[in-house]
């Protein structure tokens, strides 16, 4: 371990001092201002002269690591993003979760082309970062449709709407009239580890291909056509250790990255009508299948198993068959001067569920042993008409006037399995449902919709030569639960042309999704080992309302911001400090459970009561009614050197330091004995389910034919808590640091071949020690954030013509 330290503190260093090394013979190259978007509407900022912090991360640094997952690379791009790899959570395990500034997944409005994404069918429920979310998925878009993401690390929904709570991610599909690419990629985990109970050792697995391609048109004349298109084929990663309790002793679990197949197609187009107008659009489709595995089922439990069915036991495998469809139509020009944007996106996400080598045991001997488990849908359409002008007002600089609305249709489906998926057979003294994961009920199912109008106006404008001052206010009205106004205002002061303050005050909503709003199920919910017969009810539903719930409202957030810009020829810094207050959080409640043999009057035997009639003996719904606090500071610093002899060096150093506090929880008071709602494990997830910092040292190097990356990404601890109420059956993913590695080399003709490494020295987080995993089926927690998997090597060969 002790050479690992050394070689990491190594590789840390040469990505900052590889600059010192050549500076005092160097010229410094020129800067390259990356105009931005997002977080401002007027024409022309660059990336250092927003008023809130932006970060661009384009499609070639995308692709200078092994992994072809966007959303994986992002979070190792941006250091207040993270993406963790849960294992053994549902469809979580095929559709993962982002998050920013330690926010929810569902507190970041991503945005495609500047207008609103689609969110997933899914709803995280079970014991995840993110439960309780329904979000964007970030891979559902592949990255060779993407010229640039931009990262907006402040609250906007003043400016974007709902959601916006932490920022916005704007994906910038690519917009290409010629030329073209091919990229093949293969990988795998060449890893080894030491398990307590002596699995592990050396493993090759999670074999990876990945071939993207893009090709740009002309479309009409003037016109561009941009064609994207991405097959990727992931084989499943498995880092369970051995199973004590089956002999003889072996390996029974899958606990690893699902295995996934996915083909991806974007076109993206845009034609001018004449000097003045231009229509645009695009359409994406992803098609995804998935197989995660859930938890070993012994030979002996005669619970979930019929031995003459699964003599040595059975491992239930989920399948998830997801189909991912966006369209968006616009036209922009000028109308009395106003620049004008007027476009229509629709978007579609539907989650088909299935399980395998599974039974229902209430069936007996005859059961079978696949099922069709039922699905979910979600589909929006939005809207958008946005106008802007500049207006000399006798001001140091024109005055920029924004202004527009956004009206969305929402709908959400919840589709019933297959009888056998969620039935009672005829062996009553078992639980009824499909082993892994339970069918949808015909009570389950929903079809609901709502829709939204939204209104804004924005100013922005420099006030004197040194300063620029902005104001947003936004209007929006819910068919479902009312309306609510944010604003924003926000400066920036140039002490000189290369230092400026800048900061933010702003408030900020997220609307409750009606994935939140309306989900239900009934299935088998393991605690403390223990089965109960679950059922998650809408917090409208007359279960809910009488533990506890009230019909969901929209969570509010205000949001302070202050940094710095400073920039001197080839070095530029930003310093940002941040203060999120969110009050009102929506959450999955804790699950109550009920129990026949309780005394009269006591908690247990009211649900138990209240839950009898629909065939449940536990109980969990969504509420409001969590208050979190966030004090955070990112800093980036960046230095660009060019020289004749040795290339072009770009160092990076970026860092975020994160700090989230549970301010107040709900309890409800309707039980006999007042209970809280989101007790001690819940609330550390929150607080410490996401690194407190993260720091990414990263060297890119070119040289003629040549180039290279080192980047070392230190995380901070992570807390994966327990079911104790004393911590004992707490664990932390220690503080660990990987190194990344990438070498390339072009051919003169224009054929790059790269080889490299993600997480070269192989660290994993800790270990779980044995006697908080008894099973060893997990010996890593899906907490960690930069997953279990270990060492991934690759290759790729990418052409450009």
């Amino acid at each position: 371990m002790k050479y690992r330290v050394v070689l990491l503190a190594a590789a840390s260093a040469a990505s900052l001092t590889a600059g010192a090394s050549f500076a005092q013979t160097s010229a410094p190259g020129g800067e390259v201002e990356e105009l931005v978007v997002t977080g401002t509407r007027t024409v022309g900022r660059s990336r250092l002269e927003t008023l809130a912090p932006v970060d661009v991360v384009t499609a070639e640094a995308l692709q200078q690591r092994g992994t072809t997952e966007l959303a994986t690379a992002l979070a190792t791009a941006v250091p207040s993003i993270t993406f963790p790899r849960p294992s053994n959570t549902d469809g979580t395990d095929a559709i993962r979760p982002a998050t920013l500034r330690g926010q929810g997944p569902d507190q970041t409005l991503v945005l495609v082309n500047g207008t609103r994404r689609h969110a997933t069918a899914l709803v995280n429920t079970n014991g995840s970062v993110g439960r309780g979310s329904a979000s964007v998925d970030l891979n559902a878009i592949p990255s060779t449709a993407v010229d640039r993401i931009e990262v907006l690390r402040d609250g906007a929904s003043a400016q974007y709407g709902s959601d916006a709570i932490a920022g916005v991610i704007n994906l910038r599909l690519r917009e290409a009239s010629s030329g073209g690419g091919l990229s093949v990629t293969y990988g795998s985990s060449v890893t080894s580890f030491d398990g307590y109970y002596g699995g592990g050792k050396d493993i090759t697995d999670g074999a990876t291909t990945t071939v993207s391609g893009w090709q740009g048109l002309s479309f009409l004349g003037d016109g561009f056509l941009t064609l994207s298109a991405e097959y990727r084929s992931r084989e499943h990663t498995n880092r369970s250790d051995i199973d004590k309790r089956v002999t003889p002793n072996r390996i029974t679990s899958r606990f690893g990255d699902a295995d996934v197949d996915d083909l991806s197609f974007y076109a993206n187009a845009g034609k001018s009508l004449n000097d003045t107008w231009e229509l645009y659009g695009w359409y994406g489709y992803q098609h995804r299948d998935a197989s995660s595995a859930a938890t070993y089922r012994l030979p002996t439990d005669a619970q979930q198993n019929i031995p003459s069915v699964y003599p040595n036991g059975y491992l239930p495998y989920l399948t998830t068959d997801t189909e991912d469809n966006s369209a968006g139509l616009g036209i922009r020009g000028e109308i009395a001067g106003f620049k004008t944007d007027i476009n229509v996106v629709y978007g579609k996400n539907d989650i088909d569920f299935g399980v395998q080598n599974t039974i229902n045991p209430s069936y007996g001997p005859t059961s079978p042993t696949s099922f069709q488990a039922g699905g979910l849908t979600y589909d929006q359409i939005v809207f958008g008409a946005d106008f802007s002008r500049e207006f000399e007002i006798g001001l140091a600089g024109p005055l920029n006037v924004a202004f527009g609305l956004e009206a969305r249709q929402e709908t959400y489906k919840i589709n019933q399995g297959e009888v056998a998926s969620y039935a009672r057979g005829p062996n009553t003294a078992v639980t009824f449902g499909s082993r892994g994961f339970t069918g949808f009920t015909p009570s389950n199912e929903v079809d609901v919709d709502r829709n939204n109008v939204g209104v804004y106006v924005d100013l922005e404008g420099k006030v004197t030569e040194n300063l620029t001052l902005s104001a947003a206010v936004r209007y929006e009205d819910y068919s479902d639960f009312g309306d609510t106004t944010t604003g924003k205002l926000a400066a920036r002061y140039e002490f000189t042309p290369e230092f400026a303050i800048r900061g933010a005050i702003s408030s900020g909503f997220r609307a409750p999704a009606l994935q939140q709003q309306y989900f239900t199920s009934t299935s088998i919910l393991y605690i403390n080992n223990v089965p109960f017969e679950t059922g998650t009810y809408p917090a409208t539903s007359n279960v809910a309302g009488a533990l506890g719930a009230k019909p969901l409202k929209a969570e509010t957030s205000d949001n302070y911001a202050l940094g710095f810009v400073f920039r001197r020829g080839a070095f530029e810094l930003t310093v940002d400090g941040y203060k999120i207050d969110v009050k009102d959080r929506i959450v999955l409640s804790e699950t109550l459970t009920g129990s026949p043999t309780g005394a009269p009057g006591t908690n247990g035997r009211v649900i138990y009561d209240l839950l009898s009639p629909y065939g449940a003996t536990a109980a969990r719904f969504f509420i409001n009614g969590v208050d979190t606090d966030t004090v955070g500071v990112d800093v980036v610093a960046r230095y660009r050197i060019v020289d004749e002899q040795a290339g072009t060096f770009d160092l990076t150093a970026a860092g975020n330091y994160n700090d989230l506090e549970v301010k107040r929880t709900p309890t409800t008071t309707t039980l006999p004995t007042p209970t809280s709602l989101f007790a001690r494990q819940a609330r550390l997830r929150f607080e410490d389910g996401t690194p407190k910092h993260k720091l990414t040292l990263q060297g890119d190097w070119s040289r003629e034919a040549w180039g290279a990356t080192v980047r070392t990404t230190f995380y901070g601890d992570v807390l994966s808590p327990g079911t104790l109420a004393d911590g004992s059956a707490d664990n932390s993913t220690g503080a660990r640091g990987l190194v990344d590695l990438d070498v390339r080399y072009t051919f003169p003709i224009g054929l790059t071949a790269s080889l490299g490494a993600d997480n070269v020295f192989d660290v994993y987080p800790r270990q779980i020690i044995p006697s908080q995993n008894t099973t060893s089926a997990a010996p890593f927690s899906s907490f960690s954030p930069f997953g279990f998997g270990g060492r991934f090597v690759y290759g790729r060969l990418a052409y450009k013509w």
